[in-house]
């Protein structure tokens, strides 16, 4: 813990980019832990929880209409999966960045936290059009 602060302390002082960077990363991941948990429908019997191409398997048949394509419907504890990432990206990440940083680099790291927010922004538009859906 106590390295991690050192590497804190230098990139702050300095790489401010990276700072900067893992900082937006923080604020777009605790956005989409507000939006995901306002929007858990835990009042609701059946949510959409998932969207896929290719559809489930369900009963031992994969060709059935009821397992094509499209929106999945499921109940509101599998949307925590949706808060859960938000903690992943924007706790985890940055840490995950620290220590690439430490490894290999500011390069990479900065790399790593703008597709860290990329995919965030990602999650927050997939979650924003479940809700749509339901």
């Amino acid at each position: 813990m106590k390295k991690i602060l050192e590497s804190l302390k230098e990139i702050f002082e300095k790489h401010k980019m990276l700072i900067l960077v893992m900082a937006i990363l923080l604020v777009v991941s605790i956005a989409l832990l507000i939006f995901s948990l306002l929007n858990l429908g835990s009042n609701a019997t059946v949510v959409k929880t998932s969207y896929g191409d290719i559809g489930r398997y369900q009963g031992g048949e994969w060709s059935s209409m009821a397992n094509s394509g499209g929106y999945h419907d499921g109940v509101w504890a599998e949307r925590l999966a949706y808060p859960m990432l938000a903690i992943i990206f924007g706790v985890f990440h940055n840490l995950l960045a620290v220590k690439l940083y430490e490894k290999k680099g500011v390069g990479l790291a900065l790399l790593f936290v703008i597709l860290s927010i990329i995919v965030t922004v990602a999650t927050f538009i997939v979650f924003g059009r479940l809700l749509g859906e339901g």
